[in-house]
């Protein structure tokens, strides 16, 4: 009798401890702190346990070039704004007040931005969505748009095309990058969920790269990549990385999630392709792997010799 009751006491114990409730990242699931991680979210919301899912790892020699991925057109995204910057109990958000659009890059049509807000780690360590041939970044920017002619984003995500989403990566840098002094600084006013604060004068073209640097990118369909998960975003990752000083990196995980703990590992993991083509720009690179650049060498010396 003595294994049965063991058996279901561990049965008991895996029942607790598989989640309940709201949904949540994998950092705050624990016994004490019942949700659902990343791999239950369909269980929060059934859409999170659809095909055609994000992020995605990109297999850069698995893409596909396409010429209709043309640079993109930015207007007012110079523009200063002063929005206000949120900590929302899973991440920091930060509204867009005015009309900033992107057109171009194969889009179907003119989107405005309605906010941003960043992924990221643990004091630094990888915390991007989207990984490239593997590799996970620091910390991941998304700049949420909808088509211009929908005035809220709940009803631009009954498109299946109504929303699109500007990825882009962080990575480590020596030295402080300035232009994200603003942000940086207001973190420090909104460590504590529902934390808000006024945003000093910022734009989003001074938060990415200049625009000549950003015609090089990748181009896939997916979803939100936090509950309801909803299928109806253009997602466009961009090549060139942002930079930030260590210190910089580790300002955000000094926020914290609802309970207290530290707000880290703010990531939905990877999710299957499920047969979707990713494409690239023109100026996208492939990196082959070691094995097909040997074989590339051999083929090359095979042909350069005489027969």
């Amino acid at each position: 009798m003595q294994p049965l009751v063991v058996s279901a006491l561990l049965a008991s114990l895996w029942t607790l401890c598989t989640g309940a409730g709201d949904w949540c990242y994998q950092s705050q699931f624990s016994c004490d702190h019942q949700c659902n991680a990343p791999e239950k979210w369909d269980h929060a919301n059934s859409v999170c346990g659809e095909s055609f899912q994000s992020p995605i790892n990109v297999v850069t020699r698995k893409t596909l070039k396409d010429e209709r991925l043309t640079p993109f057109k930015f207007d007012n995204y110079q523009q200063i704004f002063r929005g206000t910057i949120k900590n929302n109990g899973h991440s920091v958000q930060v509204g867009v007040p005015h009309v900033s659009t992107v057109s171009g890059g194969g889009l179907p049509d003119m989107y405005k931005a309605v906010q941003f807000h960043l992924h990221w780690g643990n004091n630094g360590g990888p915390g991007s969505e989207h990984t490239i041939d593997g590799e996970q970044y620091p910390m991941e920017l998304h700049i949420v748009h909808m088509k211009h002619h929908y005035i809220d984003l709940t009803t631009a995500l009954s498109d299946p095309e109504g929303v699109a989403v500007l990825g882009f990566f962080y990575e480590r840098s020596k030295s402080a990058n300035r232009k994200y002094d603003p942000i940086i600084t207001a973190l420090r006013s909104i460590k504590n969920t529902n934390g808000s604060t006024s945003l000093p004068s910022v734009s989003l073209a001074q938060l990415i790269p200049a625009e000549q640097n950003l015609t090089s990118y990748y181009r896939y369909k997916g979803s939100l990549t936090t509950p309801g998960c909803t299928e109806a975003v253009v997602w466009t990752l961009f090549e060139n990385p942002i930079p930030l000083s260590m210190d910089q990196l580790k300002a955000f995980s000094e926020l914290k999630f609802p309970d207290g703990k530290p707000m880290v590992g703010t990531f939905r993991p990877v999710q299957p392709l499920n047969g979707r083509q990713v494409f690239r720009s023109g100026g996208a690179l492939i990196l082959a792997s070691a094995t097909l650049l040997m074989v590339a060498m051999a083929t090359a010396l095979g042909l350069s010799q005489p027969n």
